[in-house]
């Protein structure tokens, strides 16, 4: 009997550990759809900005324009902006991320150039700690949902170690996000910025959605509207001093939409952890409740077995 009660106390301690993950799942998938709901938000920014930039480059020559946020120099120094998240439970989301930024700080080191770390999210922060690398700058305890406010404290400080030449280019390691249950860490340049990522290009927002009792992902394609400035447009300032205004609020835009496609992605795996637990933990009770029914069929063959043994003496 014993047996017994030890197996009833595990599937109550399994069934309450399902219900735990799957209120995890359910919060994830709302704080998903919520940071969708900002990405829609800051898109129409985002897509002006990026035409009256792309016309900028249509009416200068940035090649001929000596701007500090354009000038390409010698590299000797790469700064990493490494973003994670602050909570775990969440997959392999953190350390496919950290993984990804060793790889590239190794290449670095291989090609004899130095490297220094600006971190987002307290998971990273542990790692390179725990390791002593080497660390400009930590940021944590950010908003789930990122914010306007948020990433432009980062970018002031990328502009710093840019522009004081404490570095001479800055890379961004973040997890794109690409589905429900796919996320993939990318490399990309920050600084200094490249007049060809100014062009138009095709979009996709990712809409969370139900499909047959399930949470699934939608994708709606999004075409970028070249809107030429009109040839006879006289600027009241000087068109490079407009670019030289603008540029910084692009490179605040670049590392919004990192952190919003990072919080997507950590969300996302989140959501699937916890999927998977609930699922194990389902597929867990089963079992148990198969062996208590056999251990207590057994446990009541053998009190009969008893009691016929007894009648059978006493005759």
């Amino acid at each position: 009997m014993a047996n017994l009660k030890a197996i009833r106390d595990r599937i109550k301690s399994v069934k309450n550990t399902r219900k735990i993950t799957e209120a995890m799942r359910l919060v994830a998938a709302a704080k998903v759809r919520r940071a969708q709901e900002q990405v829609l938000a800051t898109r129409p920014f985002a897509d002006r900005l990026a035409q009256v930039l792309h016309g900028l480059q249509a009416r200068l020559r940035f090649e001929d324009v000596d701007l500090p946020l354009l000038q390409k120099r010698d590299v000797k120094t790469v700064g990493l902006l490494v973003i994670s998240g602050d909570r775990g439970l969440c997959g392999g989301y953190n350390g496919n991320v950290i993984r990804r930024a060793e790889l590239r700080a190794k290449e670095l080191t291989e090609a004899g150039i130095g490297h220094t770390n600006v971190l987002v999210g307290r998971k990273a922060v542990q790692y390179f700690k725990r390791r002593d690398l080497p660390v400009a700058n930590k940021f944590t305890e950010l908003e789930q949902i990122p914010t306007a406010e948020e990433s432009s404290r980062i970018s002031d400080q990328l502009l710093s170690l840019f522009l004081s030449g404490t570095v001479d280019r800055v890379e961004l390691v973040y997890t794109k996000f690409v589905s429900l249950v796919s996320s993939r860490p990318v490399v990309q340049t920050l600084l200094p910025l490249d007049p060809q990522g100014f062009e138009a290009h095709d979009d996709e927002i990712f809409r969370l959605i139900t499909r047959a009792g399930r949470i699934d992902v939608a994708r709606e394609k999004v075409t970028f509207e070249d809107k030429a400035l009109p040839k006879d447009m006289i600027f009241e300032q000087d068109p490079v001093q407009i670019l030289d205004a603008l540029l910084p609020l692009y490179l605040n835009n670049q590392v919004l939409r990192a952190l919003q496609e990072s919080a997507a992605s950590e969300l996302a795996a989140r959501m699937t952890a916890m999927n998977n637990a609930s699922d194990n933990a389902s597929e867990l009770v089963k079992t148990l409740t198969l062996d208590y029914n056999k251990a207590r069929q057994a446990a009541i063959t053998q009190e009969i077995l008893e009691i016929v043994g007894g009648a059978e003496a006493l005759n």
